[in-house]
């Protein structure tokens, strides 16, 4: 239990996909205008890393070396097309505003890192709580960026007025100078939470 918990938060702070392995961060910082696109895209790249990671998982035994890549690929994609067609089909605002970058999750380096270094070689009972660990991180991280980046850009959080109507909105945090600055910030209390813990572990 121990290790699956240890396994579980490891994405969400100490190998943070975003803040600490610093990968995917182009869609990542293009998504983050608004929170609804933030929670999209999380949710949306959570699903198909759990999915692919479970697949792979349960046939790494019948993948061969030398074609595992393409397999990976295949499922990988195979499970983006659903996605991206379920939020087409229910959610097609969401789809519009998130446009190519939907599709772009197949060529994410967070899914192909995993399922390349972890679920390729872990039984089923462990990739579970890898992705939703690094799915999780990866939403909340970019959740908070687009809160703040909503809210400070538009006045508006889920596109409802929060701020008072006389407020002017920092377009700088609309642009993607913005993104990066925030994306700093939080890189920033990451560091610090994990130092933090560190401390406590070793009192």
């Amino acid at each position: 239990m121990n290790r699956l918990f240890k396994i579980f938060t490891n994405g969400i702070i100490r190998e943070n996909p975003l803040l600490m392995l610093m990968i995917g961060l182009c869609s990542s910082l293009a998504v983050t205008t608004s929170v609804a696109n933030g929670i999209g895209m999380g949710l949306s790249m959570t699903f198909v890393l759990l999915m692919s990671e479970l697949v792979i998982s349960l046939f790494r035994r019948l993948i061969p070396d030398s074609i595992r890549i393409p397999v990976f690929i295949i499922v990988i994609a195979a499970f983006t097309t659903v996605i991206d067609y379920v939020l087409k089909a229910y959610f097609p605002d969401l789809s519009k505003a998130m446009g190519v970058f939907i599709p772009l999750i197949v060529v994410n380096c967070i899914i192909m890192g995993r399922v390349e270094s972890f679920a390729s070689k872990q039984p089923l009972g462990y990739v579970i709580p890898d992705a939703l660990g690094m799915g999780l991180g990866y939403t909340w991280v970019l959740t908070g960026i687009a809160l703040i980046r909503e809210l400070l850009g538009n006045g508006t959080v889920l596109n409802f007025q929060v701020l008072p109507e006389n407020f002017t909105p920092i377009l700088f945090f609309t642009l993607p100078p913005g993104g990066f600055f925030v994306f700093a910030l939080f890189i920033a209390l990451n560091l610090f939470i994990k130092s933090r813990l560190k401390t406590g572990e070793e009192n």
